[in-house]
């Protein structure tokens, strides 16, 4: 096909896009496969179409993106999914477009003022997995949630004189919302519990223990394991031990070792 045809193809699987997986899988197949022939023109039309469809299809496009970025890099680290997509050789496919138009293509999904807030949380759940599997640099994923959470609190403020009344929408188009939220909570609840086995492309030896494996830092980047990144996402949310972890700890043990219960007391840390 001719650049334009594809073009022409590639918006009618855009505007025909919805939650299911069968739907998304369809355009992010379509769109790795003309990769080569015309990649950057394909972005435009998503681009394109984020700012111009209904508020659900607009979600529907940044959950299509989710799955773009995940096939992607599967992409580059699989060169046998690669060869069988057709794709030859590429930095990071879609993944680079993503980061780079990540501001505009969230302006457009949660536009503002009140409008914008039925896309707000799925929204921001999208971007804090793609910093917590370090898809998108995670500054940048900062930055633009933090310029959704001042929208938000403007929002919320009563007196705000710059927030828009609503339309409210047909009964029909908000049952379908109602299913189709359902599939992309249903989908991002699968997608919390997976993480890639490996950040190197160039191993197929089964999985080590972490305890033998070496240690990474940010530094490494695609090389970074997904047991640091882990470790480091949860370091930085982890509190202080204070006496509620005595407690737990105490629970624990009588728990594992209830036959001591009665010659030891429970446990006491001393933590400065």
């Amino acid at each position: 096909m001719d650049p334009f045809e594809v073009r022409m193809q590639f918006l009618t699987l855009l505007r025909r896009l919805n939650a299911s997986q069968q739907s998304i899988q369809k355009v992010v197949g379509y769109a790795l496969k003309y990769y080569s022939q015309c990649g950057e023109d394909l972005w435009d039309c998503v681009v394109e179409e984020s700012q111009k469809g209904s508020i659900n299809n607009r979600m529907n496009i940044l959950h299509m993106l989710d799955s773009l970025c995940e096939a992607s890099l599967l992409a580059k680290s699989q060169p046998a999914f690669a060869k069988a997509e057709g794709l030859t050789a590429t930095p990071s496919l879609y993944v680079d477009y993503v980061s780079r138009d990540l501001g505009k293509i969230v302006e457009a999904v949660v536009p503002v003022g009140r409008e914008g807030l039925p896309n707000l949380m799925n929204t921001k759940q999208i971007l804090e997995s793609w910093r917590a599997k370090r898809v998108i640099e995670p500054q940048k994923i900062e930055e633009v949630i933090t310029l959704l959470d001042s929208r938000n609190a403007a929002v919320d403020n009563s007196a705000d004189p710059q927030a828009k009344p609503t339309n409210a929408l047909p009964r029909q188009e908000i049952f379908k919302r109602i299913e189709e939220d359902r599939e992309r909570h249903k989908r991002l609840r699968e997608r919390r519990w997976v993480q890639p086995v490996s950040h190197n492309p160039y191993t197929h030896l089964p999985p080590q223990l972490a305890s033998f494996l070496p240690l990474t830092d940010d530094g490494d980047g695609d090389g970074e394991l997904t047991q640091d990144i882990e470790f480091e996402n949860d370091w930085e949310t982890t509190s202080d031990w204070n006496e509620d972890d005595d407690d737990a700890a105490g629970e624990e043990n009588n728990l594992c070792f209830p036959a001591l219960r009665q010659n030891f007391p429970p446990p006491h840390f001393n933590h400065r």
